[in-house]
């Protein structure tokens, strides 16, 4: 059970032994604890989809959640609703595959990105009725942007201000959105440019005038508005005001790397940032480290015992996911749940910073290579910098299934014990602690088989070539998963097992750069002074 590693004495702790280390600190929420001691093993599916769900986000309130992905369709669900059987309300619009949606403060307004660059909003000002009435009806969109020119990756909404959000493309802009008549801040005002492709952007949901972002390069940040934006004279290193150290060192490697981050999330708080990392597990950084504090990982199962060297477990290497914190019921985040390639979900029970900090463990580079933990990992700034070895929180709280495929998106709704998870399949799967809830139907077991990818065949060849459209399919259209799963398969087949030392390798010359090498003056004098459009 490693969970983690004793500073001072260089034994492995187990989660429950960091959890009792807190328990001065931590707030024990004994009902919920009993309510989620055997994980959340109900589960029902939400269909209305045609294709892979790709995004999904909550409403503030939570009654509202909002999904899309390679269908023409943003669907609504309405939790205010004693069974959730089929999607309140419907949008149209979308060109193309949609990887992030986000509602507005109030939830007023529902924005989606697409990868031809679209960003649609929604006005939901007309859903105000206590409880929604399914609508087969599409509605369109009120407002379409196209200020960017390559795939949208992110949205993120002003935590306080409905008018306002921000947006990151792979064009390697973040562009500040202000919908209010009085706004006259140019379009170069209004944004940030630089070479790499930007992979995700949020807003800190407690203070406002900051914001993170990564890119694809491992580049991930904290910035303030009041330095990113405006003109040049109050601009200053393009808003950044704290930078984390993703660049990971590897015993027995006499070289680093810097995985890709694709997705970031902070908790309700503000107080933690979680990192989804291609070919590498996810990381928890607190809001003022530069270094992580904690990894989480799949190498053991929920009661403790080892995964198996054959059996497959946590792993992301094939797709863009989105994970997300929750309470499950409480009002403090102490879960983390994400997808992964092995078509299971995985969420983890987090101990407190204090003690994730005490157990986590500093190395000098001249001492790396002399430790006895062969393939442990440290984060590092550069070769020659000294190696931070976080906590690793390997046995999850629980494993969830359901899916016959990749699981792309984990969202953890913000007051009650559930969690919806989506991806490569067209339904969504709600997940609950019991059979019983306020929004659906008694519920029944998930099935807990768990898929396995099966080797190249005739009928796989046959599968994957209709999926690609490679040969013509005698039913038109499938009227199921089975093409998108091939699909899936072959890729996992090709890409599965890929070793983030192999594909994001840095020489012994590396030290930890900025991705955004354009000066301010380079970015502010590009652009034409041309406002921002309007509604």
């Amino acid at each position: 059970m490693a969970n983690g590693l004793d500073a001072r004495h260089g034994r492995l702790w187990s989660a429950t032994e960091v959890l009792n280390k807190a328990a001065p600190i931590l707030s024990r929420r004994t009902a919920t604890d009993a309510l989620l001691a055997n994980g959340l093993p109900y589960s029902k599916k939400l269909t209305g989809h045609t294709s892979c769900v790709n995004a999904l986000t909550f409403s503030r309130s939570g009654r509202w959640l909002a999904s899309a992905g390679d269908d023409p369709y943003v669907h609504l669900w309405d939790f205010n609703q004693e069974e959730i059987a089929a999607p309140t309300w419907r949008f149209v619009g979308p060109r193309s595959n949609v990887f992030t949606l986000a509602f507005s403060a109030s939830g007023q307004y529902l924005y989606s990105g697409d990868t031809q660059s679209d960003i649609l909003q929604f006005d939901l000002s007309h859903l105000n009725a206590p409880v929604g009435t399914a609508n087969g009806a599409a509605n369109t969109p009120s407002y379409r942007d196209n200020q960017h020119s390559d795939s949208i990756r992110a949205i993120a909404c002003h935590p306080e201000q409905d008018p306002v959000f921000l947006s990151a493309s792979e064009d390697g802009r973040i562009i500040l959105h202000d919908m209010r008549a009085e706004n006259r801040r140019s379009r170069a005002q209004g944004t940030i440019q630089q070479i790499a492709p930007f992979s995700c952007v949020q807003y800190h949901p407690t203070m406002s005038q900051l914001f993170a972002t990564s890119d694809t390069e491992g580049l991930v940040c904290l910035r303030d508005m009041r330095m990113a934006f405006g003109p040049l004279s109050q601009r200053h290193h393009k808003g950044v005001v704290h930078k984390y150290v993703t660049a990971i060192a590897k015993q027995g490697q006499a070289c680093m790397a810097r995985p890709e981050t694709s997705h970031l999330t902070f908790d309700r708080d503000g107080r933690r940032l979680a990192l989804t990392m291609l070919h590498h597990y996810p990381t928890l950084y607190s809001l003022n480290d530069p270094y992580p504090i904690a990894m989480f990982s799949g190498r053991h199962r929920p009661d403790g015992s080892p995964v198996l060297p054959h059996e497959r477990t946590w792993s992301n290497s094939c797709t863009m996911k989105h994970a997300s914190f929750g309470g499950l019921g409480t009002d403090q985040d102490s879960y983390y749940a994400h997808g992964s390639d092995d078509f299971r979900t995985y969420v983890w029970k987090i101990p407190d910073d204090a003690s994730l900090l005490e157990c986590r463990k500093v190395v000098s580079h001249l001492n790396w290579d002399l430790c006895p933990n062969p393939g442990e990992i440290g984060y590092a700034q550069s070769y020659t910098s000294p190696r931070y070895v976080p906590v690793e929180l390997s046995v999850p709280h629980t494993r969830l299934t359901g899916h016959d495929s990749i699981v792309n998106s984990a969202l953890i709704h913000p007051d009650r014990p559930y969690l919806l998870t989506a991806g490569i399949e067209r339904f969504i799967r709600l997940h609950s602690p019991t059979s019983t809830t306020p929004s659906t139907e008694p519920l029944p077991l998930t099935p807990q088989e768990v898929r396995t990818v099966p080797p190249t065949d005739p009928n796989s060849r046959q599968l994957l070539l209709r999926a690609m459209g490679l040969i013509d399919d005698p039913t038109d259209e499938a009227d199921d998963d089975t093409q998108a799963i091939a699909l899936f398969d072959q890729i996992l087949r090709t890409e599965g097992d890929g070793d983030v030392f192999d594909i994001r390798l840095r020489g012994p010359g590396f030290e930890m750069s900025d991705s955004d090498d354009d000066s301010d003056t380079a970015m502010v004098s590009s652009d034409s002074d041309e406002g921002m459009a309007a509604i």
